[in-house]
C-alpha cells in the first residue's frame, strides 16, 4: 500500500461504523457491516469507478468515469447475481424481481459518485452495497453508509484522483487510526489532522 494515494473527507453517517471488507478491516473483531444497517464500512478501501451526470470531468481530472443516465442503477439486492455492481437496465421496463438504487437521482447529490470498493472482490450477499462518495444534501443530514462532502470538495477529490496511483480511502475512528496507522502503512496522524 505504500505507493497508494490517499483520499480523506468529511463524514456523515446515520448509525456509526462497522468493519467492512476491502484492503484491510475485514479481519478485525467487532461489529460487521451488513446491508441496510445504516452504518458506514470501516477499514481501507480501493477507490473504484467515477460516475457523473456530466459528459466530461472537471479541468485537470484524469480518471476512468461513466456518464450516468436513467438506465444506470446499482444493485443492492443480496438475491441478485449483480449484487453490489453497476447495472444498465431498460428504464422503461425495469426489473421488478430485484431492488436497485438509481444512480441518476432526482436531485444534485449524485452528480458525482465515486465508488468506495467495500465488499467488491467478490461481493458477499448481505455484507453491504452501494458505498460512494457523493455530494452532501445538508451539513447535518446523515447518510446510510456513504461518505458525503460539499460539492467543491468532492470536485477537488475527483480532480486529484489518478488510477496509476491506486487511490485508497481509510475510514476509521480516531482511536483505530492511531492504533493501526503504522501497521496498515497509513499516512502519519499529523498529516491527516490527528494528534
Amino acid at each position: 500500500m505504500a505507493s497508494a494515494g490517499w483520499a480523506g473527507a468529511g463524514i456523515v453517517r446515520k448509525n456509526g461504523l462497522a468493519w467492512g471488507s476491502g484492503i484491510a478491516g475485514q479481519d478485525e473483531p467487532g461489529l460487521r457491516k451488513h446491508e441496510r444497517d445504516g452504518r458506514a464500512p470501516a477499514g481501507i478501501f480501493r477507490i473504484g469507478e467515477l460516475f457523473t451526470y456530466d459528459s466530461a470531468l472537471p479541468s485537470g481530472a484524469n480518471y476512468p468515469f461513466h456518464q450516468v443516465t436513467d438506465a444506470d442503477v446499482w444493485s443492492d439486492d443480496p438475491r441478485s447475481p449483480n449484487y453490489n455492481r453497476h447495472v444498465v437496465i431498460d428504464p422503461r421496463n425495469p426489473p421488478d424481481n430485484y431492488s436497485h438504487e438509481k444512480m441518476r437521482g432526482g436531485d444534485f447529490a449524485y452528480r458525482w459518485l465515486v465508488e468506495i470498493r467495500h465488499n467488491s472482490d467478490p461481493p458477499v450477499p448481505d455484507d453491504g452495497s452501494a458505498i460512494f462518495f457523493h455530494i452532501r444534501r445538508g451539513v447535518n443530514r446523515p447518510t446510510t453508509g456513504c461518505t458525503t462532502m460539499a460539492e467543491p470538495d468532492l470536485v477537488r477529490l475527483v480532480a486529484w484522483l489518478r488510477a496509476p496511483q491506486h487511490p485508497c480511502y481509510a475510514l476509521l475512528t480516531k482511536a483505530d487510526y492511531l492504533s493501526k496507522w503504522r501497521s496498515w502503512n497509513l499516512p502519519a496522524p499529523e498529516l491527516v489532522g490527528l494528534k
